[in-house]
């Protein structure tokens, strides 16, 4: 299956152990490209990863698609908050790939939401064909509330999320055939009696599982879930609802997971230290879906012969092969005996993600870029910021 891992989307607010919850910065937005490009377990480099609401809402965009370019080398998703900032995420990605290739190449996505219940509002249908026009890809999905925007039952979200993505997409042939088109979900359920939303529930667990079929049935790339949770905390409570929710993700065929790191408080904040315990879930799941071989050598009939009946199989030969790549290995799990911890400190995960995050980011490393091009490009972010004001919407 190919599939692509990214971080979390859209978040106002950004939070770590140690300054709590707070609006997000432009320099937080970069932290977090740069702890995605240090990620071996993510594909993709992400869209809005957190909202830098110290830089004016008409020029944001700017710096956001400049920091996936300069500070990773991964793919990325370009602004949709208004046509004419879509139009500039291609430009940039023109100066750096150059416009003949961009021409032929999907190069960046768009991410774009409908207006539920059954409405594509004109700002969301321009920056479709925007992106459409120009050859670029688009994800088409609606966010639904059950029993707020739409039918609280799954079999009735699903077929207006169906519903909704699919004019979504249709769109776009309209524009250019052959555009590319991801089919999308973000079906939540609610708490009723609070009117809040809640992540990583089994129903629209059961969700992702039938927009997988759907999706092959029409055809189209899939995105769909995330690691998802309504936790405050980097705690137990987020890390059950989010493998709820990405394990649905995974087991859905899903070609394009977006919130796959990061994701709190009902997606209004994004955490320091459960990306780094997301990425970690990420790693397992590369395991989990890449299988294992049966072959003469993996049964390890040769292991259970060397010493015979009643021995262990620590030192034998099958063992010393395999036993650095067998399984799986955490970065941040705590695996020694209860002793051995509590006299290392008796940390807990959130801790040791604290930890590892700040050493990450110490030791990054950003790849290269032509000079002249990261000219061009800080050259055309100055012009267009010159050309207008700061606006706040």
């Amino acid at each position: 299956m190919p599939w692509s891992l990214a971080p979390s989307y859209g978040s106002p607010f950004v939070m770590d152990l140690d300054h709590g919850r707070r609006y997000g910065t432009i320099e937080d937005f970069e932290n977090f490209v740069k702890l995605a490009q240090m990620s071996p377990n993510l594909h993709h480099s992400g869209g809005t990863i957190c909202e830098p609401t110290d830089v004016a809402v008409n020029k944001r965009h700017l710096d956001m698609v400049y920091a996936h370019m300069r500070y990773s080398d991964r793919a990325f998703l370009g602004s949709i908050t208004a046509p004419e900032r879509a139009e500039d995420s291609i430009a940039m990605c023109r100066i750096l790939f150059g416009a003949d290739f961009v021409e032929q190449n999907c190069v960046i996505m768009g991410n774009f939401n409908t207006t539920s219940p059954l409405v594509i509002d004109g700002v969301t249908s321009r920056g479709i064909r925007t992106y459409a026009a120009a050859g670029q890809g688009t994800i088409h999905l609606p966010f639904l509330l059950g029993g707020a925007v739409a039918p609280l039952t799954m079999a009735g979200s699903l077929a207006q999320c169906l519903a909704e993505s699919m004019v979504s997409c249709a769109i776009t042939q309209l524009v250019r055939p052959g555009a590319p088109a991801v089919l999308a979900s973000f079906i939540s359920s609610m708490s009723l009696r609070s009117g809040s939303p809640t992540f990583g529930t089994p129903e629209p667990a059961l969700g992702s599982l039938a927009m997988g079929q759907l999706a092959r049935r029409l055809k189209l790339p899939l995105r769909c879930a995330g690691n998802f949770s309504t936790s405050k905390l980097p705690d137990g409570q987020a890390m059950q609802q989010s493998m709820m929710s990405m394990m649905s993700a995974v087991q859905s065929g899903a070609n394009y997971i977006l919130h796959s790191a990061g994701f709190l408080d009902g997606l209004l904040s994004m955490s320091y230290e459960k990306f780094i315990l997301d990425t970690d879930i990420c790693g397992a799941l590369h395991a989990y879906l890449k299988g294992f071989e049966v072959n003469e050598d993996t049964l390890g009939f040769e292991a259970l012969a060397e010493g015979g009946p009643g021995q262990h199989l620590f030192a034998t030969q099958h063992t010393l092969r395999h036993y650095q790549t067998a399984y799986w290995d955490s970065a941040v799990d705590d695996h020694q005996p209860w002793e051995t911890w509590d006299e290392k400190g008796g940390l807990d995960a959130a801790t040791r993600a604290n930890a590892r995050w700040k050493a990450q980011l110490a030791a990054y490393e950003a790849p290269a870029i032509d000079p002249g091009t990261d000219e061009a490009l800080r050259e055309f972010i100055t012009k267009a910021k010159d050309a207008a004001p700061d606006a706040w919407y």
